[in-house]
């Protein structure tokens, strides 16, 4: 299939096999006093948030079986998750960010372990801790690499079974994320040239029940090409390369709008394989732009770029990142759609911002030391949304991890031991440095998201709506931010800021 494609895909396939997949580790300079420190980088890197997302993972460790349920955003207090079955799209964010610390604390020592080195004596989780919460979360979940009914398969194995393959060489990640490709690619259809995303769909004004008749595609579903890459390159399957080479081509001819906004939903025809009809499933109309689809395009194709280095991705992905800054508020955080009435009930999507400022890192990484000022403004741009979503909306609670003090002497030999000798250390436990009690007297609950404000759908005719919330991807993406700006070599370890980060004044 895709003869043309073929060729182009052998000599990618083997110039990837001559490279080198061994990330860099950063020199580990002295890390200086809180003074010094930025804004960005201790929210990025703060303990506070390290301990919300372990207050969460260890919840599930009391239990007899790895977890079946995984969390997906907050509920109507505004703190606590909602939880949602393996089996559900989000499933891999949780675990993935778990494994975006366990990557910080393999490669990135330092930065892990900031907060202690700054102003305590506590401790924060050991890497063993770490890698079996890891594990625990994600023990259930090879099982979803097996579906063919879904085409998130990328969101669900990707975000932690590459880190578990990357970090550790583990082989059934590994296998993992190939069956999850085979999956994946049962799914692409020769007439459309497009990846199928879901086979029905329902909202309160349509319904598409027969995938005989029509063939939804989304937005969303270029994130999944990630996967496809990484399992061509692993395997040497080139029939992965040429699909997803093949879906990125049709997105960009079917998805993309004129003024280089974007379409979330185009319906194909099954017999002729040409778009039919092209609407909305979570935006604000048919003919508005939603906010995490132009998100979506950004990061997905800056990731086919950097997989084919076929220049067509790269400016296509220019193309939605400039009207997605273009389009941003003053503080830079998106609302949920470009076009949706602004008023003080408009919704903002923090998401999308984390979404689209990874994929803006992205494009800095491709054009520095080509295009200097152009590299520029799309690095200002990810810290302007990534500032902008700090000041106004990380969560509240201050969170600090402290071992507790062990009286517990344990029998010796030689038994003339030191008394302090003679102890084991003390439990980890996560302790909020913030007041118990409000002014009011009511109690004071820390949310369990590390940012809040997003917005899953607030579609008018949605079947359910959902906004201004906390939402696992949200954080996913923003511990993704911190990493990337640590893989660019963004973040001084010695100095404790983000280089560059005078553009934003």
């Amino acid at each position: 299939m895709h003869e043309n494609n073929s060729l182009s895909a052998k000599r990618v396939l083997e110039s990837w096999q001559n490279g080198t997949d061994s990330p860099k580790k950063p020199k580990t300079d002295e890390v200086h006093s809180e003074a010094t420190a930025s804004p960005l980088v201790k929210a990025l890197y703060s303990e506070s948030a390290t301990a919300k997302l372990w207050n969460v993972a260890i919840k599930a460790l009391d239990n007899a079986n790895p977890p079946t349920l995984y969390p997906e955003y907050t509920g109507a207090d505004g703190v606590t998750y909602v939880y949602r079955t393996l089996d559900f799209w989000t499933s891999g964010f949780f675990p993935g960010s778990l494994y975006l610390l366990l990557e910080r604390q393999t490669l990135y020592p330092a930065f892990y372990d900031i907060p202690w080195r700054l102003s305590r004596k506590g401790s924060l989780p050991h890497k063993l801790q770490l890698q079996y919460l890891c594990q625990w979360w994600t023990a259930n979940l090879h099982a979803n690499a097996a579906k063919r009914d879904t085409h998130d398969l990328g969101f669900m194995i990707a975000p932690w079974a590459m880190k578990a393959w990357s970090l550790n060489r583990d082989p059934q990640a590994y296998n993992s994320l190939a069956l999850a490709a085979h999956s994946l690619a049962s799914r692409f259809d020769e007439r459309v040239q497009s990846l199928r995303s879901w086979d029905v769909c329902h909202t309160k004004r349509y319904s598409f029940t027969d995938p005989e008749k029509d063939f939804l595609v989304i937005i969303d579903n270029m994130l999944n090409l990630d996967l496809l890459f990484w399992a061509a390159k692993e395997t040497g399957n080139a029939n992965f390369y040429d699909i997803a080479v093949a879906h990125a081509r049709t997105t960009a001819k079917h998805h993309i709008r004129s003024d280089n906004g974007t379409v979330h939903v185009v319906n194909y025809d099954t017999k002729t394989g040409l778009p039919k009809s092209k609407f909305t499933h979570q935006g604000y109309s048919d003919e508005s732009c939603w906010a995490r689809g132009q998100a979506w395009g950004i990061l997905g194709f800056m990731q086919t770029f950097e997989w084919t280095r076929e220049m067509e991705f790269l400016t296509t992905a220019r193309s939605l990142a400039d009207f997605f800054i273009r389009r941003l508020p003053d503080d830079a955080v998106p609302y949920w759609d470009f076009d949706a009435p602004v008023d003080s009930s408009c919704p903002r999507d923090t998401s999308a911002g984390m979404v689209a400022g990874c994929g803006l890192l992205l494009i800095y990484k491709t054009l520095r030391g080509v295009d200097e000022d152009a590299a520029e403004f799309y690095l200002k741009s990810a810290l302007r949304i990534l500032k902008g979503t700090v000041d106004g909306f990380m969560t509240p609670g201050d969170l600090r991890f402290e071992v507790e003090a062990s009286d517990t002497v344990v029998p010796t030999y030689p038994a003339d031991l030191p008394e302090h000798e003679k102890k084991q250390s003390g439990a980890l436990r996560v302790m909020d440095s913030r007041p118990a009690q409000n002014g009011n007297g009511t109690c004071k609950k820390t949310p369990e998201t590390i940012l809040d404000g997003a917005t899953i759908n607030n579609y008018e005719f949605a079947t359910r709506r959902w906004a201004n919330h906390g939402l696992v991807y949200a954080d996913y993406y923003f511990m993704l931010m911190g990493n990337m700006l640590l893989e660019l070599g963004l973040v001084s370890v010695a100095r404790f800021v983000i280089h560059r980060e005078h553009l934003l004044q």
